[in-house]
Order: structure tokens, then sequence, then C-alpha cells
């Protein structure tokens, strides 16, 4: 796919400062840049990578003014870092672009699907499943029985939907995505086995949610489990059955939330966190990498360590604890000097 820089400048509403008709076919780091590809300048740092740069297109600040001769087609917009993410969203919209149902697949009884559907090679819809309009479904996806999915959303490939979930509108998950498996629900017998307890709820994910690659957000024992408005998971995360994630809240990879547990909005939780049980995490709290919660967590908290604690307290206990073998040495220097 080739664009030109009239059809850039075009986009970004930006000006053209040399070949007008210069092709480029792909994007480049400005210190990388080769023949036929697009780059940008927002950082002052990286202004001299310009002049040897071989990208045949730039985006600058209108600012930019050059000292030397440049082999480069310049694109000046007002801000050229905003302007390059831009593009990429329109790249990645233009990439996305697919429609039309592959074969192999299969679309079960009473389904029902709205414009522009994508559904590709080696899939499987359930009965009853209801889509909405411009939803991608990438290869090797399986959707079961009573799923609902809003419009925008998008599952790439081998993505696994089961039954009764709920998905909002402009979802996006990622490979290898599983959504409403059953939560780790077992009964301990007087034999000392585990009689598993059946798992009927479902998953309700509204609208805007982000879900990583090999993600897993467990189905209810009863109820739902509620992933809200915004919210963004990264890759290999375990959301347990009976969860619910608050409005905007974000949560970094490696990260396990027991069941139970309600996580407030405009969380940030960072990775391999891993959160007990029955807990309530309030709003606008913040959990350090690597820490263990167990127990309630107030709006506006920042906790780190394992078992987490104040941020700010794990901070000057750590200054200790690399000291502890001076300090240890030192007590016993002083009980040598107590027993002389």
């Amino acid at each position: 796919m080739k664009f030109t820089a009239a059809q850039i400048a075009e986009i970004l509403e930006g000006e053209v400062v040399g070949n007008p008709n210069a092709e480029v076919f792909k994007l480049a780091k400005i210190e990388e840049g080769t023949e036929g590809s697009l780059t940008f300048l927002a950082n002052p740092k990286y202004v001299n990578y310009i002049y040897a740069t071989e990208a045949t297109i730039t985006i600058v600040n209108h600012s930019f003014e050059p000292e030397q001769a440049l082999k480069t087609t310049l694109i000046k917009v007002d801000d050229a870092y905003q302007a390059f993410s831009k593009l990429l969203e329109y790249y990645n919209q233009v990439k996305l672009m697919k429609s039309g149902i592959e074969q192999p697949s299969v679309i079960s009884e009473n389904v029902v699907y709205g414009e522009n559907l994508y559904l590709g090679s080696f899939s499987y819809i359930g009965k009853n499943v209801i889509i909405g309009n411009n939803v991608k479904i990438y290869p090797n996806s399986f959707i079961g029985d009573n799923v609902s999915i809003g419009d925008n959303t998008i599952l790439f490939a081998g993505v696994k939907i089961y039954s009764e979930s709920v998905i909002g509108a402009n979802c996006t998950m990622h490979s290898g995505a599983i959504i409403g498996s059953d939560g780790f629900g077992f009964a301990p017998t007087e034999e000392g086995t585990f009689t598993k307890i059946p798992q009927i709820g479902n998953v309700i994910m509204e609208d805007y949610v982000d879900v990583g690659a090999s993600t897993t957000i467990d189905r209810a024992t009863l109820g739902s489990t509620i992933i809200r408005k915004g919210v963004k998971l990264d890759n290999h995360i375990q959301i347990a059955h009976n969860v619910e994630i608050g409005e905007n809240t974000v949560i970094a990879a490696q990260t396990g939330v027991a069941g139970s547990t309600k996580i407030g909005s405009n969380c940030m939780i960072g990775g391999q966190v891993g959160i007990a049980g029955h807990l309530t995490i309030g709003n606008n709290v913040r959990v350090q990498a690597q820490s263990g919660v167990g127990k309630n967590l107030t709006d506006g908290e920042v906790v780190q360590g394992s078992p987490a604690f104040n941020y700010s307290d794990y901070s000057k206990s750590y200054v200790h604890f690399r000291n502890l073998p001076k300090i240890v040495a030192d007590l016993e220097e002083l009980k040598k000097n107590k027993s002389n």
C-alpha cells in the first residue's frame, strides 16, 4: 500500500516541502529510515538524523527550518508527534478494513450479524449469536451460543468467547484471549477429593475494553464477571469469577485477580501483581509491580510490596533492607564490645 506526500499532507492537514509525488510504503525510525519509508522528527535530540536519513518523507513541526541540505521530503504540521500518531491510527484502520465471510467457517442457527462483518476462515459461531456492525473476527476464533458482540469490535486470531458472554462496542481482543471460561470453583469432599461447582454465570464486557493476548476472564459462578467501560488489560492476565473492574482501570501483564474482588475506577495496577479474593479496591488506586494485595484498599492509595503497604513507607523501609547486612554487622559488633 503506497501513499504520496500530497495524500499524507491532506490527511494530516500539513504542508509539503519538497516532492509532493514522493511515495512511501512503510514506516521507520528517523535514524533507520530507508528509501520508501515515512518517519517523523519531534524530539530536538534527533535533529541531526534528519540530514542523514534516507527516509523518503519526514513529518516535522512548522517551526523546523533546515540548516543543511535534505534528501527527504518534508511534511510540516503543528505537532509532528501527534500527526504521526494520527497517521498510525489511520494506517491501522486501513490495514484492518476487511469484510466478508471466508471458508471454511461455521455460522450456526439463528445468528444475526450487521453490516461489514469479517469472519476469518476456520472460525465458529454458535447458536443465537448477535453480532453488530463492522465487527472483525479473525481466523480460528470461537464464539459460543447466545453471545452478543457490539459494533466495531475486533477479535484477533484464536480468540475464544464462551456461551452467554456479552461483549460491548469498540472492544479489542488479541490472539489467544479467552472470555467466559469456567471459574476455579471446587468443593472439598470427605474423601479428600474435590467436586466441581458448576459455573453458570457469564462475563459482561462494556464498551472500549482492550484485552491482551492470552488473557483469561472467567465466567461468574452466579451472576456476572463485569469489565467496565474503557478497561485496558495487558497480556497474560487472569481475572477470576465474579470479579468486577471499574471504568478506565489499566492492569499490566501477568497480574492475577482472585474471585469476587471489586476493583474501582481509574486504577493503575502494575505487572505481576497478585490480588486476593473477596477484596474491595477503591478508585484511583495505584499498585506497584510485583505487589501482593491481601487487604482492602481505599480511594487513592498507592501501595507496594508483598504484602503490599503504603508506597512511601515501602521506599523508606527498602533503604533499611538494603543496609540490613551492615546493620546486623554493627549490632554484632556492639554485642561483642558489650561482652568485653
